[in-house]
């Protein structure tokens, strides 16, 4: 067991309007993945995998489901030491409340995170889907006597203009950085990945946003160098590197940015695949969440292809292919749903309430008989009607309706609407 002290701060990200309208009313890190977790589950289980159970997470947009699902899914024993603590931007005296950006966030957390016993402090990005074991990064960062560590990744041409770019020198130390570099610079920003990452075309190291910090160095950089940098990425990483002993620690492994509804839907729909990127069978590497104690998912005369269905589920489709379903779905007869995420509900309606529903003719919560679902994501609590039929593509424009978005030709029903019967859109 490793001697040193670890924290980690989890970063909820700004108002996510990337992922708009997922993020109408929750937080980036509380969009449900994978039909029956939350982003935030990832970089929390990637903690508790590691041996680093003492994690606050910082939230300041849409954050009352966050703070839900944290409280209902993450308690440790009386035992432990360990704990999940929200942390929402606050106004206090010194200051008005609102995290102007990833650093300012962390400096206005520090009195809270101060107060407890700890070496390094390992910030993370809340919306990022990967399997990392930290500790292997920190013993790094030691061994190299490093001041700050950044992970890092190759990425070919296309990836390196949307990220943050690193120079590294022949002992990983590094020696220049610059965001987002317009395609015409990126010959200069060539770095040695190795041979295998060479072959890939992967030549350009790009920071991953996950950093570990010496402590006295945190706080050197946020209250006195730096003190009114708002952003990590833009001001306080180029500045460290200048003046701090600044390691990259090249990780090679799954890792996705769920920076907007395109990479959100194939990330998601990349689980269903035989051998997915992202291994949710690991039984070393789990991934954790709420405990719903539900029952299996039940399915009748429905073709499965290459799909994830989660449990509490009630199945009586046609056909779900290349799709996940999340938990509590109810998917009426004879439909067929490809290509698509339905995310599912948070409860089941009595039968009273079926019935009464039935008298209105509204349509059951759920997706009713007879669709016809491709390329859709299908927020929770929706009640799609009988007949229904929409197909998302790249034959349909960028629009936001008060029922659903489309963007990159993804169809989403946004969270708890009404499709009528006989709905079409295609």
């Amino acid at each position: 067991m490793h001697s040193y002290q670890v924290v980690a701060v989890i970063l909820g990200g700004g108002a996510g309007t990337r992922l708009y309208p997922l993020t109408a009313n929750r937080s980036k890190p509380a969009v449900p993945i994978a039909g029956k977790y939350r982003l935030v589950d990832i970089p929390i289980s990637n903690c508790i995998n590691s041996n680093i159970s003492r994690m606050f997470v910082l939230t300041q947009f849409n954050s009352a489901s966050l703070n839900k699902h944290i409280k209902n899914t993450y308690q440790f024993s009386g035992f432990s030491t360990g704990f999940v603590d929200i942390l929402a931007a606050e106004q206090t005296p010194e200051g008005l409340g609102w995290f102007q950006g990833t650093a300012d966030a962390v400096r206005q957390s520090l009195k809270h995170i101060n107060i407890h016993e700890f070496d390094y402090v390992l910030v993370l990005s809340g919306d990022q889907l990967y399997q990392m074991d930290f500790a292997e990064m920190i013993d790094k960062h030691i061994e190299n006597n490093a001041d700050l560590s950044i992970a890092t990744i190759p990425v070919g041409a296309k990836e390196a203009t949307s990220f943050g770019i690193l120079k590294k020198n022949s002992a990983n130390q590094i020696t220049s950085f610059i965001e987002k570099p317009a395609a015409e610079k990126l010959p200069d920003w060539v770095s040695d990945t190795g041979t295998e990452m060479k072959l890939m075309g992967r030549n350009f190291l790009a920071s991953m946003g996950i950093y570990v910090f010496n402590r006295k160095v945190l706080d050197q950089l946020l209250k006195i160098d730096y003190a009114s940098a708002t952003d990590f990425g833009k001001e306080i990483i180029p500045a460290a590197i200048n003046q701090c002993r600044v390691i990259s620690y090249q990780y090679e492994g799954y890792w996705e940015d769920i920076g907007n509804i395109a990479s959100f839907f194939e990330a998601n729909l990349a689980l269903t695949m035989d051998l997915p990127p992202f291994n949710l069978f690991d039984r070393r590497k789990m991934v954790y969440s709420r405990s719903r104690m539900l029952p299996p998912a039940k399915i009748s005369g429905t073709l499965i292809e290459k799909a994830i269905i989660a449990e509490g589920c009630i199945i009586h489709a046609s056909e779900i292919k290349n799709a996940v379903v999340g938990v509590r779905s109810r998917i009426g007869s004879g439909s067929v749903i490809t290509s698509c995420y339905v995310m599912g509900n948070d409860y089941y309606e009595t039968l009273e309430e079926l019935a009464y529903n039935k008298l209105r003719d509204t349509p059951m919560l759920g997706i009713g008989d007879h669709c016809l679902l491709h390329r859709v994501i299908v927020d929770k609590n929706c009640r799609i009607g009988d007949n229904v039929t929409i197909k998302g593509g790249d034959h349909l424009p960028d629009a936001d309706h008060s029922l659903f978005s489309v963007k990159d030709g993804i169809v989403v029903i946004k969270k708890g609407v009404i499709i009528p019967n006989g709905f079409e859109l295609s």
